[in-house]
């Protein structure tokens, strides 16, 4: 064991003692050992984890852009849009039409057969009141 030196009242050594002072203290080996086995778990799981998470949203959705709307009468809405998709894959797409409280009026699922990538669509939806605004909840690919 250290021992402390006492001059003028100032002890000479650590306070607390050192590593050597105290028997029961395990050594530390193995310890970089599991700190790369804890590493090497915690990427494994993060690469997992973000693996998922790209494969469950990864491009399941087709870019649409609505172009124009209209409300002819209390029955009735249309809605112009256009849709981006890669040619061999089709789309369904559900158009709703709101009211001034932003209550669901109308909607319409619409399925756009595979062909061509970029296309310009025109759809006309039943409406139970009269709709301000008509917007396509999403356009998923299929």
């Amino acid at each position: 064991m250290a021992t402390r030196d006492v001059e003028n009242g100032r002890a000479n050594g650590p306070v607390l003692g050192t590593p050597y002072d105290l028997p029961d203290r395990p050594e530390k080996r193995g310890r970089l050992v599991v700190h790369v086995v804890i590493g090497v778990l915690v990427a494994i799981v993060a690469g997992g984890w973000g693996y998922v998470m790209w494969t469950a949203t990864g491009n399941s959705t087709a870019a649409n852009q609505i172009v124009t709307f209209s409300v002819k009468d209390p029955s009735r809405a249309e809605i112009s849009f256009t849709l981006s998709k890669p040619d061999d894959r089709a789309a369904v797409c559900m158009i709703q039409a709101l009211d001034t409280n932003h209550v669901e009026v109308g909607s319409k699922e619409v399925t756009i057969p595979a062909g061509e990538g970029m296309t310009l669509h025109k759809e006309s939806l039943s409406t139970s009141a009269q709709a301000s605004s008509v917007h396509i909840q999403y356009c998923n690919l299929v």
